[in-house]
């Protein structure tokens, strides 16, 4: 058995906001791994024992800490937890030797224990190991973090991410928030706000009211920043939004154009978006300290949905160019694009993997939509959903999950947000109360 680096993550209370320090040593034993681009059959069995409350004030937040990190880890599909029904030995002290026996007779591979304690100005303070139980790995160290009391589901992410990095080799993306459009009544006269959430669900706040219907709302990519479309003053304007403040102003002002679907370049200093005026749409781009813009497309055709290439170097739109929707990818700068989509049905929406490998994408085909991915080449073309409407996807911060809208047919249709891994496993609802759209992954929080 390939054992499970053991690690030990103390996360300490300073200050009022989270902090990391500089990372330490992991033990040197190679870590098991899930390949989370492969079909994996029997998801890896873990336990995850009540964090032990080192004083009264923390008992429940020694609870709910250790509810949230099985539940992250849970809800990838590739971990499976052992109930607390199975349990042999409770754990009463984070410091107790491991009854290896007990968890190995209940077939747990992977064992997260911790403890928690709340300081009397209300801090806390978590710690947890990661036991590889069939090998009996010795003890690691990890990083720290701290944080104050309204900061104990953060940290919670923070745990599950790095157990999930442990076993898995990819970067987590449990600590991290989900924009999106909440909707609410009939579905001939919807109401539309913006909303961001942490990305399971949990911690809504509204950022808008519904006056005014706004679509496709989009992360900077230091995430305190969202772009989104504004039909505040009757035609599409795009708006940016400060989020530390909930402030709002148009990104520029073009009276009588319309400009929509906006996405910021990698370093945060551009915005590529489309333009319609005088019948035609094309891609521009604008440069936000100093509001110059480039136009990027000159076609009789519809250029939308641009996104940048990790790097920044390029840029994948959607056009009708060829009669009907299809991909195309150009140069950061313009120029000749080249068609990357040919299979059979429109393609729409792409978004650039954040680790430049894939495409995603919405396909319409033969009566159903679909979301899928691709090669940035167009090759491998692979469906992950099918159904009466899927669209808009978006990638989690480590590139091997998306979420998307799903809606249902009928006059009372509504909209939710869906999540499926690149393998096209693990298709789940996001728990959430009322309907929503248009989702935007923020990358990881800092």
């Amino acid at each position: 058995m390939t054992s499970v680096r053991t690690l030990c993550l103390a996360l300490v209370a300073a200050g009022l906001g989270l902090s990391v320090a500089a990372p330490m040593a992991f033990a040197q034993n190679g870590p098991l791994r899930i390949e989370i681009t492969e079909g994996v059959i029997e998801p890896l069995p873990f336990a995850v024992p009540t964090f032990v409350a080192e004083n009264p004030s923390a008992a429940g937040i020694a609870e709910e800490v250790s509810r949230v990190v099985a539940a992250d880890l849970a809800g990838t599909g590739l971990f499976r937890e052992i109930p607390a029904s199975a349990f042999i030995s409770p754990v009463t002290s984070f410091d107790a030797p491991v009854a290896y026996a007990d968890w190995k007779a209940i077939n747990a591979q992977a064992l997260i224990t911790g403890a928690v304690s709340q300081g009397s100005d209300g801090r806390i303070n978590v710690k947890f190991r990661l036991y590889d139980v069939f090998s009996g790995a010795p003890l690691g160290e990890g990083l720290q973090f701290g944080g104050g009391q309204g900061d104990w589901r953060r940290i919670a992410h923070k745990v599950a991410d790095q157990v999930y990095s442990r076993i898995t080799g990819e970067g987590g993306y449990f600590d991290s928030r989900v924009v999106y459009v909440s909707e609410s009544g009939p579905k001939d006269a919807r109401l539309k706000r913006l909303a961001i959430m942490d990305y399971d669900g949990a911690n809504v706040q509204y950022l808008t009211d519904s006056s005014t219907i706004v679509l496709a709302p989009r992360f900077s990519p230091s995430g305190d920043r969202i772009l989104y479309t504004s039909f505040e003053t009757g035609f599409p304007r795009i708006k940016l939004m400060d989020l530390a403040s909930v402030s709002s102003r148009a990104l520029a002002d073009l009276q009588g154009n319309m400009t929509f679907a906006p996405r910021f370049s990698p370093d945060g200093a551009t915005v590529v978006f489309s333009l319609s005026q005088d019948g035609n749409t094309d891609l521009y781009s604008m440069q936000l300290s100093s509001g110059q813009m480039t136009r990027l497309s000159n076609a009789p055709s519809i250029e939308t949905a641009p996104s940048f290439s990790p790097d920044g170097s390029r840029i994948v739109f959607e056009s009708d160019r060829s009669g009907n929707q299809q991909l195309y990818v150009m140069s950061v700068g313009g120029g000749e694009p080249t068609r990357i989509s040919f299979g059979e049905g429109r393609y729409g929406t792409p978004v650039w993997s954040p680790r430049g490998d894939m495409i995603a994408f919405t396909k319409q085909n033969a009566g159903r939509f679909h979301i899928g991915v691709m090669r940035t080449d167009g090759s491998e073309e692979r469906l992950l959903t099918a159904s009466f409407l899927d669209e808009g996807p978006t990638w989690a911060p480590n590139g091997r999950v998306i979420m998307f809208t799903r809606e249902t047919a009928g006059a009372g249709g509504v909209s939710q947000l869906f999540s499926v891994d690149i393998s096209g496993r693990n298709l789940r609802a996001v728990p959430m109360e009322g309907g929503a759209s248009d989702p935007a992954w923020s990358p990881l929080l800092p």
